[in-house]
């Protein structure tokens, strides 16, 4: 019985078995802040993260003219366990952020990755609640 728990815990995971690994278009985002409600007008904007096994990235760009790009990349951890993701931006436009985790919870449903949690950064005066959701396209 010990042998086979030992043996099972060498084991490493099949590539490919982390669910969040792909390209996800987000198709609704809300954030709360103070007593207000925002929904993200995605109408006229794509927003893409990539995630991989060690890495996140993600861009936004106005599906006409080359207005209001920005984007952002880093690394994360992700317990499967209890759906922590962690986000530690390392590539930002925006210093007052850069190096910054953000911690949230991630869960699934079917083809679509809910992600939400609290975005709180005292030094930039940053507090907000976010949901934000994706489907995956790749």
């Amino acid at each position: 019985f010990f042998i086979c728990i030992l043996l099972s815990s060498c084991l490493t995971k099949e590539p490919g078995s982390n669910k969040l690994n792909g390209t996800w278009k987000m198709i609704y985002a809300e954030t709360i802040e103070n007593d207000s409600l925002k929904i993200k007008d995605l109408t006229n904007t794509t927003f893409i993260k990539i995630i991989n096994d060690t890495h996140f990235s993600f861009f936004n760009q106005e599906n006409i003219g080359n207005k209001n790009f920005y984007g952002g990349a880093g690394t994360y951890t992700y317990n499967i366990d209890n759906n922590n993701y962690v986000e530690t931006l390392k590539f930002t436009s925006v210093e007052a952020i850069k190096n910054h985790e953000f911690p949230f919870i991630v869960t699934f449903r079917g083809d679509t990755l809910i992600q939400s949690g609290t975005e709180e950064i005292k030094s930039a005066g940053i507090n907000r609640k976010i949901i934000e959701k994706y489907i995956k396209i790749k």
